[in-house]
Order: C-alpha cells, then structure tokens, then sequence
C-alpha cells in the first residue's frame, strides 16, 4: 500500500492558477481577433459584390450615382430695363404704327458729333460718344474711314424730306431720326452713299459684324421690310446700348418689333 500524497506547496498552486488565467485570456482574445478579421473580410467581400449573384444571397451591387445633369440655362436679360414707349428711352420702338409722342418731340441732350460728316451731325450724348468710338475702332481695326450722312431730323425738317414714298421715308412724327438716337453712316469717300450697295462695301461690311459692340443695330435689314415697312438701308444704325445690341446679336434678331414681340408695321394705320 502506497503512501498518500499530500496538497501540492502553496507556491505551486498559486502557479497553476495564473498559468491557467493566462491561457483562458489568451484564448478569448484570439477568438475576438478572430471573429474582427471575419467581420471585416465579410464586410469587404460584400463591399466589392464578390462576383456572386443576388441568388446566392449576396448583398446585390450597388451603381454609383449618377452625375447631376447641367443646370438649364437661365436668360438673365431684362426686357423690362427700358420704356418702348418713352421717347427719352434708348429702347424707344418708332415705327408706322409707333408714332413719337409727342409727334414734335425734341430730344433735351443733344450734342454736335465730332465726326467726318456731309451736314453737321447732332444726336444725342450716350448716342454720339458711341458713335465716336465705333468710328474711331473702324479706323484702328481696319483702316476704314466713316462719315455722317444724316442723324437727327426735327419734326420740321422732316417734314421737308418727306416725298410720300412710304417705303423710303418716314412721315413726320414717325421718323427714328426724330429720337437722336439714329445716324446714316457712309465712307468718307462717298462711295454707295446712302445707296444698297454700301451694305457690300469694307465700311459696310464692318459696320455690319461689329455695330453692336458699340450698341448700335443696323435697323432695317434687306429681309425685314415686311417687318420694319422700310426697305433696305445698310447704312441706317439705330443706338439702342450695348446690352440690348449685343443680346439681339446673339440671339439672331434682327428687329425691335420680333425682339420685343410688336406687332409688324409694314404700312400705315389711316
């Protein structure tokens, strides 16, 4: 018969106690590091689609977002800056149905243009410190030189140019010239001088492309006398400012009456 083994020493148990501690914690980290590295593999397999189908029961693949579509333009041009029906307004609509009012209306800020010119050129001073800059960028851009053939006509005086031909000359009362916002523009040469050809000269051709930079429009087109009831003058630029001038350029219109949206005035209301 054997001898009976006593309890371990105290220092030995106590050791078997922290050995055994340390291998339950170490156990239980391990499985937390275990179950973190599952979670987030898993995560990025579903993240990436993993190639598998919504069948397999896979988390379906998301589509990026789409790009937002262009903002839609927004026309920022005030039709409304300007009266059309105020003679002291830039924008003043006269045409056959239009009349001045008053039909004697004289313009209060008229100034001598400082021009070439066949008769001393008045307009009025937003309309000829235009006119000087558009004839002196005409010079500097390409050589031309440009003069006055006629700009503004008092009542009176149009009374005395008037020769019934309602397709050439407006009735007193009804004339742009009467605004002091018009000039005839010519070479200074003289060549097709209030005539249709003039439209096919340098002078004309350049006036034509670059009068709206100045805020001038060239106001009665060849294709518009249906519209305007003049027939064509290449060389009558109407001052309606540069924000104006520039937004009919680049719209393509060609008349304050389409622009504006007037009624057409080929011919007088009797």
């Amino acid at each position: 018969m054997s001898e009976l083994q006593g309890p371990p020493p105290v220092g030995e148990a106590v050791h078997r106690r922290r050995m055994t501690v340390a291998l339950v914690i170490s156990a239980v980290l391990i499985g937390v590091a275990a179950f973190m590295v599952g979670a987030v593999s898993g995560g990025a397999t579903a993240s990436s689609g993993g190639g598998s189908s919504a069948g397999d029961g896979a988390q379906p693949t998301r589509s990026a977002p789409s790009a937002a579509p262009p903002a839609a333009s927004v026309d920022t041009f005030d039709m409304q800056a300007n009266s059309l029906d105020d003679p002291n307004s830039i924008w003043v609509v006269v045409d056959k149905l239009r009349p001045l009012n008053p039909q004697d209306y004289e313009p209060a800020d008229l100034v001598v243009v400082p021009v070439a010119h066949t008769w001393e050129p008045e307009m009025r001073q937003e309309a000829s410190d235009a006119i000087v800059a558009m004839f002196q960028a005409a010079s500097d851009e390409a050589g031309l030189a440009l003069a006055s053939n006629s700009a503004y006509r008092s009542y009176s005086t149009q009374e005395e140019i008037y020769d019934g031909d309602d397709t050439l000359t407006a009735r007193p009362g009804y004339s742009e010239h009467q605004t002091g916002l018009v000039m005839d523009i010519g070479a200074e040469s003289g060549d097709c001088s209030l005539e249709a050809c003039f439209g096919d000269t340098p002078e004309g051709i350049w006036l034509r492309d670059n009068a709206y930079r100045f805020g001038f429009i060239l106001r009665y087109p060849a294709d518009k006398m249906e519209v305007t009831g003049y027939e064509y003058e290449p060389w009558h630029f109407r001052y309606v400012g540069v924000p104006l001038a520039t937004e009919m350029h680049e719209r393509g219109v060609t008349t304050l009456e389409e622009f504006f949206g007037l009624p057409a005035a080929p011919e007088y209301v009797e």
